[in-house]
């Protein structure tokens, strides 16, 4: 995909929206959730928490009111627990068709957003160490998204200081 940060830089650009996928119960399965968390507390709008009921909110999203909306979920993904993955709706169409952990997949979802209005959709995705029922967000998914918050709200002039990117880096 090239270089992740230009790409993200450029995602965020414009009017967006960011949904928090995942449950929060479940471990690492809780990144979209937590993420979405830490952006509001960062001062960011436009943060919907939609947990493990995505679907409940993807109509409103693809209203035409966002040029963009950014997913934000752990998937199941090459490379170290923590680690970073960008795609576009093509790619998130071809990558997650329609086996999912949600009711439905995150291809058919960003299907409905793009619908009628061409909304960007975007998935934001860290790869789970674990998404054992009870536990917490583990040490890389943390770290990560920490360092995420701080590439996010950078990027959406929120933070004072830019992050060291190559921490992102696994």
């Amino acid at each position: 995909m090239g270089d992740i940060f230009s790409t993200l830089a450029q995602v965020l650009i414009g009017r967006i929206a960011f949904l928090g996928i995942g449950n929060a119960d479940r471990g690492d399965d809780g990144f979209g959730v937590k993420m979405g968390e830490a952006l509001r507390e960062a001062g960011l709008e436009n943060v919907v928490i939609a947990g493990t009921t995505p679907e409940s909110h993807v109509t409103t999203l693809g209203d035409g009111r966002y040029q963009t909306v950014v997913f934000l979920d752990a998937v199941l993904s090459d490379g170290e627990p923590g680690s970073v993955m960008l795609m576009d709706a093509a790619e998130i169409k071809s990558a997650f068709p329609q086996v999912s952990t949600h009711k439905y997949s995150l291809g058919t979802l960003a299907t409905i957003v793009r619908s009628g209005n061409g909304t960007k959709v975007w998935l934001l995705g860290v790869r789970p160490a674990s998404t054992e029922v009870g536990a917490g967000l583990s040490g890389a998914v943390e770290e990560t998204l920490r360092m995420l918050t701080e590439v996010i709200t950078s990027a959406r002039g929120i933070a004072k200081e830019t992050p060291k990117r190559e921490r992102l880096c696994h």
